[in-house]
């Protein structure tokens, strides 16, 4: 089908998750000042196409099978919206203090993007402290302990060479970090490391891995194992309760993102869910495109075919939900982006083979954007929720846990040194504070000792209580064990509504890589046998499903045993009130998240896979690749905003959100 006015213009953009959602609010909301970029802004007549395989429950107007936010999932008691709730996709964002002195310095932390979107959008009034707990309940090896019990006379139950079993699990990250890395980096910085990042000491003859061998070209894994041996590497893959961060990925990278996942980081999320963003993103492409005039056409349960260049026009095909693999018609647009990750991609490259013909450019099909597709790795995912009515995991329970998490801690921020300056405490124990600011405590009396260590002078009872008062900052968890829920993340009663009946929710297994399979095959109970092809069954699209019966009472099993010990009883953990899973292995998806594989120049992969023409001679195609998978911030909303943030910048002229001079946006080629 042919456009039929030749003065207007369209703009499709195919998945109406975090990218594309992001992508179609900028087109509407970017500033243009470069004249030549103009006509290429969204105007009155315009058509914007937002096309997505699922049915997201955006709006009344727009309601759906499950919450919004593609990968992100926040999941209800009850799918009622005032109950409690979990998150079942991603979670939490690092914040950034954009009103801070050097907020816009190489060093300052947080996800920029994600912080000023949600600021604009006016949720940064729901926007609450997403903490981790500073000493963590461990399940290792049969055995169960606190962070802070781990010392020479009492290590962790791993032979580690050198003591390493001495010391929490996540000092194996720190030890690699250690061959090359030996200052706090800029995101800058950090981007010419992943390029040209080498081992800087001498490794010994033992080693495999010798000074001078390019970090890029070396698989995590690999040397992890060369570097920590065996109990080594066990140990921090155990510890650290992720195994995506310790497979054969990109180790320049790998050094990097690791320091995401020590105790003690700071995040946020929003309390009305973290899928509220991508509801309040569309309210705001649907009310943009109104007063401006463009035509909006959303097109939910609708997959993208095929796509190709006929004489620079860009033709696509697509096909409906219920008949995924049939072609349902072709449309032709300016410009098309596709917000998906590397398998959905992978497909419609498979569907555009079959429009190959003279004359037509099959750009996704080119031998060197196939090569760059190949440098994200999928990663999969899997993630159970609970929902109980009653916190048995808290010393309010009837049956208090022998191993209780300890969710409270404490941390000193800029207003709550404001709140005690006004209460009269003395200079000194105000400039103290001052130096603490963003260190979490794991307890009261380790924040006082390290006030009165610096100032060596005793707080008053009425000066120490207004500390801790204003201070209390209570975490989530993690819980981390090796079998196979792998994480036990607590939400509590967080619901909107506070005169409903406290539900309690947690996240009873959060996993990814080789363990999601433990789970995956207690979908069907032993009497059940398969019915749909993997290639059929999009539950992630669908929403969370219920965990079957025995899910539950393996659940529950495991569940014990991290709380009261090994060979505990299932019964000691109560049955839920309802439980829900999402396997995010399933497609269109194929994966929770991506990691950077090693051997590839990811700066360069990050410049020309968004508009993979780039990797064509003599052609130049307006098909962009947008989302976390090639990002620099992969596994993070902050990616996906971040590359469909780059290409609006460097190919259609919007001004950049934000001040990017020290924050790129992406990674550069050189």
């Amino acid at each position: 089908m042919a456009k039929t006015n030749s003065n207007t213009k369209t703009y499709s953009i195919f998945g109406a998750g975090a990218a594309g959602l992001y992508t179609a609010w900028r087109l509407l909301n970017g500033e243009v000042k470069n004249s030549k970029d103009k006509s290429k802004k969204l105007a009155k007549g315009d058509t914007l196409e937002l096309y997505d395989w699922g049915r997201y429950d955006f709006s009344k107007a727009h309601p759906g099978t499950r919450a919004a936010g593609a990968r992100i999932c926040t999941w209800h008691y009850k799918n009622d919206k005032t109950q409690a709730y979990l998150e079942l996709g991603g979670m939490r964002y690092s914040d950034w203090d954009m009103n801070a002195k050097d907020a816009n310095n190489g060093t300052a932390p947080g996800h920029r993007v994600v912080t000023t979107v949600i600021k604009q959008l006016g949720l940064d009034k729901y926007a609450v402290p997403f903490n981790e707990s500073t000493n963590p309940l461990y399940y290792l090896r049969s055995k169960n302990f606190f962070l802070n019990q781990i010392t020479s006379q009492t290590p962790a139950p791993y032979h580690v060479d050198h003591y390493g079993a001495d010391g929490a699990p996540d000092n194996g990250f720190s030890t690699l970090e250690k061959l090359s890395v030996t200052k706090n980096m800029t995101r800058r910085q950090w981007d010419t490391f992943y390029r040209d990042g080498v081992i800087k000491v001498n490794t010994g003859d033992g080693s495999v891995y010798q000074k001078g061998d390019k970090l890029k070209d070396i698989g995590y894994w690999n040397l992890m194992y060369d570097q920590l041996g065996s109990e080594g590497f066990n140990y921090a893959a155990d510890g650290n309760g992720y195994s995506s961060n310790v497979i054969n990925w990109n180790s320049a990278y790998a050094f990097q993102a690791n320091n995401e996942f020590t105790p003690g980081n700071q995040y946020k999320t929003i309390n009305i869910g973290y899928s509220g963003m991508f509801n309040a993103l569309f309210d705001q492409i649907v009310k943009l495109a109104k007063a401006q005039g463009v035509n909006f056409n959303y097109q939910p349960n609708t997959r993208l075919q095929s796509i190709v260049a006929k004489d620079k026009v860009i033709h696509y095909s697509y096909a409906t939900r219920e008949n995924p693999w049939k072609k349902a018609g072709t449309k032709t647009t300016d410009a098309a982006w596709l917000a998906m990750p590397r398998h959905a991609i992978e497909q419609v490259a498979q569907g555009s083979r079959f429009e190959a013909d003279v004359g037509v450019t099959d750009v996704l099909n080119h031998r060197k954007v196939q090569l760059y597709l190949e440098a994200a790795i999928m990663q999969p995912s899997y993630k159970v929720g609970m929902f109980f009515d009653a916190p048995w995991w808290t010393a309010d329970s009837q049956n208090p846990p022998i191993y209780m998490p300890q969710l409270t801690g404490y941390e000193v921020t800029q207003r709550a040194v404001v709140q005690l300056k006004a209460l009269g405490l003395s200079k000194s124990t105000l400039k103290a504070l001052s130096s603490l600011v963003g260190t979490p405590y794991a307890s009261s009396s380790d924040l006082i000792q390290a006030v009165e260590a610096i100032t060596e002078e005793r707080l008053s009872l009425k000066h120490e209580n207004a500390l801790l008062q204003v201070t209390l900052n209570n975490t989530i968890g993690p819980s981390v064990t090796d079998t196979p829920i792998r994480q036990v993340v607590y939400f509590g009663n967080n619901a909107s509504d506070a005169t409903a009946k406290p539900i309690y929710g947690l996240l009873a297994s959060y996993d990814d890589e080789a363990y999601t399979t433990f789970w995956k095959e207690m979908e069907l109970e032993p009497d059940q046998e398969q019915h749909i092809p993997t290639n059929e069954n999009v539950q992630t699209l669908q929403g969370p499903k219920k965990v079957p019966d025995r899910m539950v009472k393996m659940l529950r099993k495991q569940l014990a045993e991290i709380h009261f010990g090994p060979n505990s009883d299932y019964s000691m953990v109560p049955a839920p009130v309802e439980a829900a899973y999402m396997d995010w292995s399933l497609p269109p998806f194929n994966a929770g998240y991506h990691a950077w594989s090693s051997h590839f120049n990811i700066g360069d992969v990050q410049q020309k896979i968004r508009k993979p023409s780039q990797l064509m001679e003599k052609t130049d195609v307006n098909i962009f690749i947008v989302g976390e998978a090639y990002s620099n911030d992969q596994a993070w909303v902050e990616g996906a905003y971040c590359t469909a943030e780059s290409v609006l910048n460097d190919f259609f002229g919007v001004e950049p959100i934000i001040d990017n001079c020290e924050y790129p946006f992406i990674c550069s080629a050189k």
